[in-house]
């Protein structure tokens, strides 16, 4: 059983390894090794995943067995296989569902090029959820910026080439502040390896001047990884780059970047910097803040666009605003929804992306609002998974967006602060009522007949279709379901930190 230790880092070589191998292959030879490969690594997460909880310990894979503080480490827990095993799933999901689109929006030649980004990106995720170490989190970091936007850019149309060179320069900005911040730990620690730092910054923390300078660090790094993440006032390059992608780019981009930015984000408060030295700092307060503004204004723009895909890119950036409101909540039960909020925006927001382009096909190609009306009514199928995914964001039970608000509740009740807690309820409030507003004015809208004849309508809806999206829609009615199994893997996840 040891050798599942070895497992985690098989999805990162793994990963590096098949993105080489795809650029050498047929693009179709491409897509069904990549298929395959994917596959083959949710089962070899998901061994993780039964061995950390049955052994009920976490486990750390030292590279080259050289300790601290010289050494490179990987560490595996329920928490961080919960989300590999997400992205995994979200990864393979889009992929499939996506991919008949790939082939109109780029070259079909160039299609094994696509997979070799995306296989990097692979890696690059799979290192963030893994590693322990903050300077290999900004080399894999990079990496996923680079693969990003080669996923956004190979729709090659002039708005997606726009919303590339934007997204690269912001992103190499919130790169180079989460760097810049790393400096700054390493410089007052002398480590790099996340354990190790937070046992001396704990030694730190009591002299003010020193506590100062590590939240001067913990800042300068947070504001990079909220650049890059999309949290507000930073959400303003999110309609372009989510909204002119590819579907299988936007899903991926959406879904997976930007949380693997926020989980290495939470780890870095959680492992390097630690909770206790944490709530010292005015950190929480500022995200509980951003994140609530986040919510409210993300889904106040969504009202106001007329593009189907620029909505659920504004919708993106207020359910960025709810994780890191959790985060600013704090405690096990803020983090617990913050967590939880992940797997479920990931899961919901590709199943959007991936139908959007279905009811456009219906509507002359088209996404704005007054061209898709009856479009639901033309292809059924992405008018239910469409809708299955607006439910889930409005909150509505059995789905996952309503057990990740009354996580949300549960967490602000739970405050000792009764200001917080007007204000996270009340944030609720009004979030989930703007977006209902949007969704189910659009729902409606799919729905209503167009009155018009004598179009020529074509839906193909194949099995690479069907199957993916049913595995998102069953991945969502889990995490409402079933919420309170998840909650408690979180929690035991969280608690192995």
């Amino acid at each position: 059983m040891d050798f599942i230790r070895n497992f985690p880092l098989f999805t990162i070589v793994l990963s590096l390894f098949s993105g080489v191998l795809c650029y050498m292959l047929k693009p179709k030879a491409a897509r069904i090794y990549t298929l395959f490969y994917e596959g083959f690594l949710i089962v070899l997460i998901g061994c993780v995943l039964f061995y950390v909880i049955e052994t009920g310990q976490p486990f750390t894979y030292v590279m080259g067995e050289f300790p601290a503080p010289w050494g490179n480490e990987i560490r595996a827990g329920i928490l961080e296989a919960m989300i590999a095993l997400t992205f995994l799933v979200v990864e393979i999901s889009s992929i499939s569902a996506g991919y008949r689109f790939l082939k109109t929006d780029m070259d079909e030649s160039k299609l094994n090029l696509y997979f070799t980004l995306v296989n990097l990106m692979t890696a690059a995720l799979m290192a963030l959820v893994w590693t322990n170490d903050l300077f290999t989190g900004y080399v894999f970091l990079e990496i996923l910026t680079l693969t990003s936007c080669g996923v956004l850019i190979v729709r090659e149309i002039g708005r997606t080439t726009l919303a590339a060179v934007r997204y690269m320069i912001l992103n190499l900005l919130g790169s180079g502040l989460f760097l810049l911040g790393v400096v700054l730990l390493y410089n007052i620690t002398g480590h790099l390896l996340m354990v190790p730092m937070k046992e001396t910054i704990a030694e730190l923390a009591s002299d003010p001047a020193a506590l100062q300078v590590i939240g001067v660090a913990v800042g300068i790094l947070t504001i990079g990884l909220s650049i890059k993440s999309g949290l507000f006032p930073f959400h303003f390059w999110m309609p372009d780059t989510y909204g002119w992608a590819t579907p299988t780019s936007a899903a991926l981009l959406s879904s997976l970047v930007s949380k693997a930015y926020i989980f290495l984000l939470f780890k870095t408060y959680y492992r390097a910097i630690g909770i206790q030295v944490l709530e010292k700092l005015p950190i929480h307060n500022v995200l509980l803040v951003l994140g609530v503004l986040g919510m409210v204004v993300g889904s106040m723009q969504a009202i106001h666009t007329n593009n189907l895909n620029h909505m659920v890119a504004y919708s993106s950036a207020a359910q960025i605003g709810y994780i890191y409101m959790g985060i600013g909540l704090g405690g096990m039960a803020g983090y617990t929804a913050a967590m939880f909020h992940v797997m479920a925006h990931a899961i919901t927001k590709s199943q959007l992306f991936l139908t959007t382009p279905r009811l456009a096909e219906v509507a002359g190609g088209n996404l704005r609002f007054q061209d898709l009306q009856g479009s639901g009514l033309k292809t059924r199928v992405a008018g239910a998974y469409f809708t299955i995914g607006a439910l889930s964001m409005i909150g509505i039970p059995i789905f996952a967006g309503f057990s990740s608000k009354l996580q949300f509740a549960l967490a602000a009740v739970s405050q000792s602060s009764d200001k917080k807690i007007i204000l996270v309820m009340l944030a609720l409030a009004v979030s989930s009522m703007l977006n209902a507003l949007y969704f189910v004015m659009t729902i409606i809208r799919i729905y209503t007949p167009d009155g018009r004849t004598g179009r020529d309508v074509m839906v193909h809806h194949h099995a690479n279709y069907h199957l993916p999206m049913l595995v998102l829609t069953l991945a969502n009615l889990l995490l409402g379901l079933k919420s309170d199994l998840i909650i408690d893997l979180i929690r035991r996840g969280l608690e192995m930190f």
